[in-house]
């Protein structure tokens, strides 16, 4: 019951949103558009823009890895970090999606989420149910407990703001002390080897800044052509999750730098000394080449699909497999784990579709996803 209190809390909280910040800010829907098109440009050709890719980071002085498996993603991460301990993370789908969390504190390594629905859902050891808001399923109440069983020190019926205080308190420590950053990306600059992180709580902030390592994970979908482009995915997909404009947008372009003498630009300066951009296949090269799964691709990950969907509302959002959930997910559960089981539990509802700032056809690529299941092409 809980899911579904927490769930439907959430849908009106956000929906209403999001049309509000459409209706007041109509240059979101053409920027929208702009990049659809600058995504599509890039998919039709994928390993051209990921060599440039590789180029551009490397020119300002970053080390760029391409992985082409969740075990290989792993073990390139696990050789950045060496015998580092201390490690904070970021929310990354992808870093999830590899397994990342979990093989590191496997290896013995101090690994804390440090974005408030991650942080949730790591302390109550349970997968997360939307690509936006990790414990979308939580009520406040179980949040409370939850935080206070673990933490301690929160007072009964505890405020929204009590509960996000006593988490702060906990992981400014965590920040202070780290030794590696691991982030997502929101979007990466082909041209300029950037990459772009959207954020409201300033943890990414501290996840970037303060460690002497950033490790950024990302899929190739998330490879647009120009860092004007990156710029419009953070604003486009922050506009359309409800978030805008958002409280932080993160700029990175290698390792910390300065030019203060003699406008001669050294690194590293006050912030990492190394960053690292890990770009993952995983199944996506494939997908770009495939007629009937490559529109999947231009996901930007605001996560409003699941909002529209009955199925997603119904199943108190346990649809997909995680990271992968909803709408968007039953396609990408398929893509990258190759699961079509979420894909059959679609109703072809179609709110998806209207919603998509990509105007993906969500409804038709599952149907197509089902048909190769019936086929026994799967």
């Amino acid at each position: 019951m809980s899911w579904e209190i927490a769930i439907n809390r959430t849908i009106q909280n956000n929906v209403p949103r999001v049309y509000d910040v459409l209706e007041r800010h109509p240059y979101i829907k053409e920027l929208a558009k702009e990049l659809r098109d600058a995504k599509l440009e890039v998919l039709n050709n994928l390993e051209r823009y990921i060599d440039q890719t590789v180029e551009s980071v490397k020119r300002v002085g970053g080390i760029p890895h391409v992985v082409s498996s969740s075990e290989e993603g792993r073990e390139v991460v696990a050789k950045i970090v060496g015998d580092r301990k201390k490690i904070v993370l970021g929310k990354s789908m992808v870093a999830y999606e590899l397994g990342i969390r979990e093989h590191l504190k496997n290896l013995g390594k101090d690994v804390w989420e440090t974005d408030l629905g991650e942080f949730l859902i790591q302390l109550a050891n349970e997968p997360p149910s939307h690509i936006i808001a990790p414990a979308i399923h939580m009520s406040k109440e179980r949040a409370e407990e939850l935080v206070r069983d673990v933490l301690g020190g929160l007072p009964p019926n505890s405020t929204h703001e009590q509960i996000v205080a006593k988490v702060r308190e906990f992981l400014r420590d965590k920040f202070v002390n780290a030794e590696v950053g691991i982030t997502g990306a929101n979007a990466v600059a082909a041209d300029t080897g950037s990459i772009i992180l959207v954020e409201n709580e300033g943890n990414i902030r501290f996840t970037t800044v303060s460690p002497s390592v950033h490790i950024s994970v990302a899929g190739f979908e998330k490879i647009v052509p120009t860092l004007p482009h990156a710029m419009m995915e953070a604003m486009v997909q922050a506009a359309y999750a409800g978030l805008y404009p958002p409280t932080y947008v993160n700029l990175t372009s290698g390792p910390s730098s300065t030019g203060d003498i003699e406008m001669k630009r050294v690194s590293p300066a006050h912030g990492p000394k190394e960053f690292h951009l890990v770009l993952v296949d995983n199944g996506r090269i494939k997908a770009s080449k495939d007629p009937e799964l490559r529109e999947a691709l231009l996901c930007i990950r605001c996560g409003r699909c699941h909002l529209h969907c009955p199925v997603y509302r119904v199943l108190d959002g346990n649809w997909g497999v995680p990271p992968y959930t909803g709408p968007m997910g039953a396609m990408w559960s398929y893509m990258v784990y190759g699961d079509p089981k979420p894909a059959m539990l679609c109703t072809h509802s179609g709110g998806c579709k209207e919603v998509c700032p990509m105007k993906i056809n969500i409804p038709r690529v599952l149907e197509k996803i089902k048909a190769r299941w019936w086929k026994g092409s799967i």
